[in-house]
């Protein structure tokens, strides 16, 4: 059963955006205290010719949290907690299981925990992908590139842990 909630004031719409991309940042946040020494291990790293420089991940992620906030609020904004309760409670674990990539790479250097939850990270943004296009099919869409580069970083993961196995458990 679709559940419409009523019409949103424009204050409470706009307030709806500035907590989603505060959650999506959150999770920003959280990665980010543990990849503090990050642009020194990753210097460190045998990376393969492909891998991207350090300053880039940065500017990307910016942009993708933000498209992530935007989505979740779409889906919201289009049904509310109540008519969207699953997809955004995925869209949540989704969340929360990126923030832990970081620490498992780079605080605590564990390379194969890190490819295998990124695997994981990657079916929880297709299942995401499937139920906000259900919902809202804009909302998905601002998730294609999120995904398209975990599907990029998932490779990147597991090559990187592959060459460095003395410094990636």
């Amino acid at each position: 059963m679709r559940t419409v909630p009523p019409a949103l004031p424009s204050s409470r719409q706009w307030l709806g955006l500035a907590g989603w991309l505060a959650l999506a940042f959150a999770a920003a946040a959280i990665g980010a205290v543990a990849s503090v020494g990050a642009k020194t291990f990753y210097a460190e790293l045998v990376r393969p010719a492909w891998a991207p420089p350090g300053w880039l991940f940065g500017p990307v992620w910016t942009a993708l949290y933000a498209l992530m906030g935007v989505s979740a609020w779409l889906v919201w904004r289009e049904r509310g907690f109540a008519g969207a309760r699953a997809a955004l409670a995925l869209f949540i674990v989704q969340l929360a299981v990126n923030a832990l990539w970081s620490w498992l790479f780079f605080a605590w250097r564990l390379g194969g925990p890190a490819f295998a939850e990124v695997l994981l990270l990657w079916c929880l943004i297709v299942a995401t992908v499937i139920a906000f296009r259900r919902i809202k099919p804009l909302a998905a869409v601002l998730l294609l590139p999120y995904l398209a580069w975990v599907t990029f970083a998932s490779t990147l993961t597991h090559a990187v842990w592959r060459l460095n196995p003395a410094l990636l458990g």
